[in-house]
């Protein structure tokens, strides 16, 4: 099946996408014009209808069928996110075994999250009654997703909609359409039928039309926190699942395992070239471990290799454009003109930025306080628990935090006084696994994803009851 079958057609001048490596045109995409709501409303009406009907069987048939079929054809969508991404090789291929696991939870969720027994004899009066509530579609969904994961985060989305018998108006990022289209096009051949999921793209102007639209019941967006406020606020009566970004901080204890926390901090200031809403953004490092862990640290980063994305040795690939990377290195130049120290990294070729680490950050920096979303780390000393949970918790943007010690009675008790989604323990903050749920406190995030909570997000109950008497 060609893309061209997945998305309506328009005069509007195509939408071009390059490498981020190296700037070359890997195609272009038909541009979705905003006139044409109403035709894809009527679409996803239809979609809706058919997908509701769906027995929860052919649901997970589907589901399981696409994760094959991705699984046969690993290495191709792979190459597909290091060409339009710019993730390295290696990183890419553990995104598609993501992918994978995350069509098939979804599909193991159409199967067994139909709903539950109501115990209405608990409540006095109501002895003569009994029965049950379902678990029923919502309907249209609009799932708005981002270029850092252009595979596995709209698996998140699409999967969950599938297994709960929704139609979807999807919108991948402009910049990474090709990894969303290989996966439409593999529900597709796996039986899905084609008014289910409606692929579009476009500007601001087509989402505005889409999430306003009335009969559109749920949007889910993945992406910055102004862009989920103006969804917000343009969406009206409908629910919403955000995940609106993170500013991670990772705690370390000075009786951790040293090399152990080195290596998990590193890893998770730098996948994905830190375009990673999760990633270790601050570490906090006991005061009498501090020079000997930044040293590590430091000497860590230095070893990484940054360039060619398809090379099996490369660690950190470019950013998705030169104009991200150049808006990093002024990020970082502000910070370090405001105080902060430069240890290693700030170094730009084109859209590759140079892992940096930096210490003495002001803390009322907007890079301290504000998501970096780029391969820069930014370590300070601590000298008490409570006043690493302080800097833990000061940012607005809350979604993963991590923490290493061998002390379980203090790891709990970092866990239950960081605001966060979720607590790392002797872990870095970028662990995820696909079944858990996943969304931030504060303001970085409403709602949960995590295939069986987003499910439960895009769908509704309802209850039948019996009076026997």
């Amino acid at each position: 099946m060609t893309a061209a079958k997945l998305q309506i057609k328009t005069s509007l001048a195509p939408i071009s996408v390059h490498s981020p490596y190296d700037g070359a045109l890997l195609g272009s995409i038909d541009a979705t014009d905003p006139a044409e709501i109403d035709r894809l409303l009527a679409i996803a009406r239809r979609g809706a209808e058919i997908s509701r009907n769906l027995p929860r069987h052919k649901r997970a048939s589907i589901l399981e069928g696409a994760a094959r079929i991705v699984e046969s054809h690993s290495n191709a969508f792979a190459e597909t996110i290091v060409r339009e991404a710019g993730k390295t090789i290696v990183q890419a291929r553990k995104e598609v075994l993501r992918c994978i696991n995350t069509l098939t939870l979804s599909a193991e969720e159409a199967k067994r999250n139909a709903g539950e027994i109501v115990p209405f004899d608990a409540y006095t009066g109501s002895e003569q009654r009994q029965g049950w509530f379902t678990r029923e579609p919502l309907g249209i969904i609009t799932a708005i997703t981002p270029y850092n994961d252009p595979l596995n985060l709209v698996a998140h989305k699409l999967g969950p909609a599938i297994a709960g018998g929704n139609s979807v108006l999807l919108k991948p990022s402009n910049l990474t359409p090709f990894s969303a289209i290989k996966l439409v096009e593999a529900l597709r051949e796996a039986g899905l039928p084609e008014e289910v999921v409606t692929i579009v793209h476009g500007d601001r102007v087509l989402v505005t039309g889409m999430i306003s639209a009335r009969e559109v019941r749920m949007v889910s967006f993945t992406g910055g926190f102004a862009t989920g406020e103006a969804i917000s606020r343009a969406a009206g009566l409908k629910k919403l699942a955000m995940e609106l970004g993170g500013n991670a901080p990772v705690i370390v204890m000075s009786d951790c395992d040293f090399d152990k926390a080195v290596e998990a901090c590193v890893s998770g200031a730098f996948w994905a070239a830190g375009q990673n809403c999760i990633g270790a953004q601050r570490i906090l490092i006991q005061s009498e471990l501090y020079e000997r862990f930044r040293d590590a640290i430091v000497a860590a980063t230095q070893k990484l290799k940054a360039g060619d994305p398809l090379q099996e040795d490369t660690d950190v690939g470019p950013m998705i454009s030169a104009q991200v990377a150049e808006r990093t290195e002024a990020a970082v130049t502000e910070a370090i003109k405001a105080g902060a120290e430069l240890l290693c990294g700030n170094y730009r070729q084109g859209s590759l930025y140079h892992p940096t680490v930096l210490e003495g950050t002001p803390l009322n920096c907007r890079l301290w306080h504000d998501e970096v979303f780029a391969p820069v780390v930014m370590l300070a000393p601590f000298d008490t628990f409570e006043e690493a949970i302080e800097m833990a918790n000061d940012p607005d943007y809350s979604l993963h935090a991590g923490i290493f010690t061998n002390n379980l009675k203090l790891a709990l008790e970092a866990a239950s006084k960081i605001d966060a989604g979720g607590v790392m323990i002797n872990d870095s903050s970028d662990y995820r696994f696909d079944a858990m749920p996943f969304g931030g406190f504060k303001y970085g995030s409403m709602g949960r994803e995590g295939v069986r909570f987003a499910y439960e997000e895009m769908t509704q109950p309802k209850v039948v009851c019996i009076n026997r008497g």
